[in-house]
């Protein structure tokens, strides 16, 4: 049975209303089925906050329909349903609105459950104090403007630091006849090519697929093509998708539910609902299986993520960059790769140059990488030396533009201040390889009393033998730059007696 309100607490409530204090524009809707609580409520509340009332559920739904309402007080008892399955119902209907309710019983089970049901906010207990009320109400409010003040910072902070990226791109030097696309900085027309497509790329939202070999700066184009486009105001997220296995790469990019697997102990919101509007970038694409191809295909043409654990799905805008340092096209034909996935992926399809195809760009990466990690040691580059220059330009980067930084960063260590960098500064591999005893040694085999067949045979093994040094004694790619097989490529060793060591030995 319903407790009524004492005259105690409408005195309370009368001293309260005589207190001057402005509304806020706040709107409460009170909901209970007596007139005497429903004044009871309204008078104790005017004074601070706009007040509707309704005498039923039903009522009470045509209120929210109509008018915006910032907090719902209602009673746990009513003729035709309860408080909880009322505010069960508004949940659904008009999330937004924090609920509190009024009720005479407090058994543990049933709040727990209340809460669980109808997301109450707070239980009031007959009879309810002004005092208790007012703040409660407060307070309730008071939380809901932190939430939608934090998540309208969060979004901000999530953005700030592309932003800030991208404002620090604008404000850095410009070099001179010097070609820049973004971070990637370059003078050889491949790269030229390969950028002023992926400009044109920028300005669309169809797909992109990057192929190149590893260290080409596939991450770095991918990023270009984000700050260029038209969402570069919104996040840009990667992930490598050769590093995990199916249930845990689809719970990073879809999501999961709590308990949807071991080890899930909580919800995870995943890269595309997160990056919702922006760009996602899927580094080695190759790797992942048939079963998840089918997934991503699936999201690449409705758009829709599906957490794990969940029978939910919900609509996602998104731009997919995808790369692989091998080449899709010979793993469609091997059957490892979708055709349908890959015909979807390459909306834009870029080839990256490895850097020996492009030795022009050598220098300039040199000079580029020196000059910025001299500033992160406070250390001063006066320069590379052309001898150094030489060098590098004959090393044929297995490991690209990420091989050639490591190289420079390694040279800057251990220069002085204001010292050039130059060979003494540079590894073994770089030393021994310099051209001008490259050329003295070929000069010095075509020269001689030998036969025909004597020079031919040492020109034939000091070519191996440059090549095996070029790639580190690296047998595959030595082989494949020889058009010999592996085998073929052991005989000549073995025929020209050639030793790792004693060859290394003789350059430097």
């Amino acid at each position: 049975m319903k407790h009524v309100l004492t005259c105690k607490h409408n005195l309370h409530c009368e001293k309260h209303m005589r207190t001057e204090r402005p509304n806020d524009g706040r709107v409460v809707l009170v909901v209970d089925d007596e007139p005497q609580v429903r004044a009871s409520l309204t008078r104790c509340l005017r004074e601070d906050y706009q007040v509707l009332a309704a005498d039923s559920a039903a009522a009470a739904f045509e209120i929210l329909d109509r008018s915006p309402v910032d907090l719902i007080l209602c009673d746990q008892l009513m003729p035709e349903t309860s408080g909880v399955e009322f505010f069960a119902r508004t949940r659904v209907t008009h999330p937004e609105a924090i609920r509190i309710l009024i009720t005479g019983y407090t058994d543990p089970e049933d709040m727990i459950r209340s809460i669980n049901e109808a997301a109450v906010y707070q239980f009031i207990p007959k009879p309810w104090q002004p005092d208790h009320l007012l703040l409660t109400i407060k307070r309730a409010l008071e939380s809901r403007e932190l939430a939608r003040r934090h998540r309208f910072l969060s979004r901000e902070l999530k953005f700030a630091d592309d932003v800030l990226r991208r404002e620090n791109d604008v404000l850095v030097r410009q070099l001179q006849d010097v070609y820049h696309f973004d971070r990637l900085v370059f003078v050889s027309d491949a790269m030229a090519q390969v950028c002023n497509l992926a400009r044109k790329a920028a300005a669309t939202d169809l797909p992109v697929l990057i192929q190149g070999e590893t260290g080409t700066g596939k991450e770095l184009m991918a990023r270009a093509i984000h700050f260029f486009s038209r969402r570069n105001t919104f996040p840009f997220m990667a992930q490598n998708c050769g590093a995990l296995p199916d249930d845990m790469l689809h719970s990073e990019l879809f999501g999961h539910k709590r308990g949807a697997f071991t080890g899930a102990i909580s919800d995870r919101l995943g890269l595309f609902p997160a990056a919702d509007s922006g760009t996602v970038f899927l580094d080695e694409i190759s790797e992942v299986s048939q079963s998840f191809q089918v997934s991503l295909l699936r999201f690449l043409q409705e758009g829709e993520v599906k957490p794990l654990g969940s029978d939910e799905t919900r609509h996602c805008n998104l731009r997919i960059i995808a790369a692989s340092n091998r080449p899709l096209k010979e793993l469609v034909e091997q059957g490892k790769f979708r055709q349908d996935l890959y015909f979807r992926l390459r909306g834009f399809e870029l080839q990256m140059p490895p850097l020996r195809e492009r030795p022009d760009d050598i220098p300039l990466l040199a000079e580029h990488a020196a000059r910025k990690y001299g500033e992160t040691i406070n250390r001063k580059i006066a320069g590379i030396s052309s001898e150094a220059l030489r060098l590098l330009r004959a090393h044929p980067f297995p490991g690209n533009v990420r091989e050639l930084e490591n190289e420079i960063r390694r040279m800057v260590a251990l220069a002085e201040d204001g010292e050039f960098l130059s060979a003494k500064h540079m590894s073994p591999e770089f030393t021994c390889l310099s051209p001008d005893k490259a050329d003295a040694a070929m000069a010095a085999l075509l020269q001689g009393s030998r036969t025909l067949k004597q020079k031919v045979e040492a020109l034939e093994a000091e070519l191996v033998m440059q090549s095996l040094l070029r790639h580190r004694w690296n047998h595959s790619r030595a082989a494949k730059e020889l058009g010999l097989s592996r085998v073929g490529l052991a005989n000549k060793i073995k025929r020209y007696k050639l030793d790792q060591k004693q060859a290394q030995a003789s350059r430097r």
